[in-house]
């Protein structure tokens, strides 16, 4: 609720101060998080919060907080990522030409929800919104982009939903085993504990959506497999809900084979990013060659993502662009 105030100030009054110390966050660190993004100061005073800047940011900084609080009075928690959320997509946004290269601009409309087992997954951009609508949507969807953009997360978050759901009967995820310019050399261990160090992002993204002991079981039963890529030849994956990530380190003969496992009833996401290409010197990127192979073909969802989309620590965004920026000017 607005209330009167100085030309200088917006005031919102609050009317529950529980709600309002979970609103302003730990040690006032949400606060701290929209007066940095908005160049705003807020002040509290009681149940009320004042909002002092420019006329032209004080409205969203204002719009950042009711949406906040209302996700409050519904139940939900507030986390410092759903602030970065409603920063970058509520209404704290001026409407502007702000899409730039592959960047897709859409409206925010209805809030899309991912449920697991463990947490309520959302998308925090424009870009993740439409990539996580093209998952649900399209049988086959690609995800490309600079790494912290959440390709991976989402994908597999969106997995664990559908099998939760029963849409699939089981999760594959797979990475080319490709060493990240470095030579490992002879790794001890049984088969799974020589490529587990390349799946460990993947093991990461699933600990986030199902309690251990559940993952420890449907691992057992084979109802989720973590592999090489190398490991799907041969087969055809029905009901399954398949996610290839790294997908820049696939051969073209491996991103064919990948391709062709599709079966009755199943969704494939595949994820990468351009830049970070692994293999020898002179052997093409299979991502690159399907991009350009199946970009005209119906029913197959493309999604950019660009460092407007990195929601890692904002300095991930920075290194990003420059480097970017380095290989423009070369």
């Amino acid at each position: 609720m607005t209330l009167d105030q100085p030309s200088n100030e917006v005031v919102l009054e609050f009317s529950d101060n529980r709600l309002l110390i979970d609103l302003c966050g730990p040690y006032d660190g949400h606060l701290t998080l929209i007066e940095n993004a908005l160049d705003v100061q807020l002040i509290r005073r009681g149940n009320v919060l004042a909002v002092q800047g420019e006329k032209t940011v004080q409205s969203g900084a204002a719009a950042v907080l009711n949406a906040l609080y209302l996700r409050l009075e519904t139940g939900k928690d507030v986390e410092p990522a759903d602030v970065d959320r409603e920063l970058r997509m509520g209404s704290a946004q001026p409407d502007t030409d702000a899409a730039t290269g592959d960047q897709l601009e859409m409206p925010v409309g209805d809030r899309i929800e991912i449920k697991t087992r463990k947490k309520l997954v959302e998308p925090r951009t424009a870009a993740q919104k439409a990539y996580v609508q093209s998952l649900f949507d399209q049988e086959l969807a690609f995800g490309i982009g600079p790494a912290g953009t959440g390709k991976t997360y989402l994908a597999v978050a969106v997995g664990v939903s559908m099998f939760i759901s029963g849409q699939v009967d089981k999760i594959i995820l797979c990475r080319p085993a490709v060493e990240a310019g470095e030579r490992l050399g002879f790794l001890p261990g049984t088969q799974e504990e020589k490529v587990d160090p390349y799946m460990q992002p993947l093991y990461d993204a699933l600990n986030d959506f199902l309690p251990g002991k559940q993952l420890a079981k449907l691992k057992e039963e084979k109802t989720i497999e973590i592999a090489p890529l190398a490991f799907m030849r041969g087969r055809t994956l029905s009901r399954a809900f398949v996610v290839l990530d790294e997908a820049q380190n696939a051969t073209t003969m491996q991103m064919k084979m990948f391709l062709t496992r599709l079966g009755e009833g199943s969704r494939m996401v595949i994820t990468g990013d351009r830049t970070q290409i692994d293999l020898p010197r002179g052997v093409p990127s299979g991502l690159a060659d399907a991009e350009r192979l199946l970009k005209t073909v119906p029913k197959i969802g493309f999604n950019y993502f660009t460092s407007k989309d990195v929601v890692r620590h904002p300095l991930v965004a920075a290194i990003i662009e420059a480097y970017e920026a380095d290989t423009t000017a070369s």
